[in-house]
C-alpha cells in the first residue's frame, strides 16, 4: 500500500530509528512519544488491524507480540510495560495498519 505510512517505513521509504526487527516484523521509536520509552512494532505485510491479521494469519500476531516482549526486554523494561494496540475508530486507530506500542520506563497507571 503505498498510502500507508508504515508500509513506507517497513519500505525504506520513510525514514524511522529502528531498533528491532525480524523477517516477518519491524520495530522503530514513535516519533510523539508517550512515555519514556515508546516503540511501534509493526507486521511488515500490511494487515489494517489486529482483527484483520487474526482472519488472514493468526500466527503472526503471536509472532508480533513476541517481538514486542523482546523489544521490552531489550529496552530494559524491567519494571514493566503495556503493549497496547487499537483497532478502529472508537478505540483511536489512526494509522490503519496493524501496530503494538511497546511503553515504559515510568509508572504507566490503571486504564480503568
Amino acid at each position: 500500500m503505498t498510502d500507508c505510512l508504515f508500509c513506507r517505513i517497513v519500505a525504506g521509504e520513510v525514514p524511522a530509528t529502528v531498533v528491532a526487527q525480524t523477517d516477518r516484523t519491524l520495530a522503530f521509536r514513535d516519533v510523539a512519544p508517550q512515555a519514556p520509552t515508546h516503540v511501534l512494532v509493526v507486521p511488515r505485510e500490511h494487515h489494517a488491524d489486529a482483527a484483520a491479521c487474526a482472519d488472514a494469519d493468526p500466527a503472526l500476531l503471536g509472532e508480533l507480540l513476541a517481538a514486542a516482549t523482546d523489544v521490552a526486554r531489550a529496552e530494559g523494561l524491567t519494571g514493566g510495560y503495556r503493549l497496547l494496540t487499537n483497532t478502529g475508530p472508537d478505540a483511536g486507530q489512526t494509522v490503519h495498519h496493524l501496530h503494538v506500542h511497546v511503553l515504559g520506563g515510568r509508572p504507566l497507571g490503571g486504564l480503568g
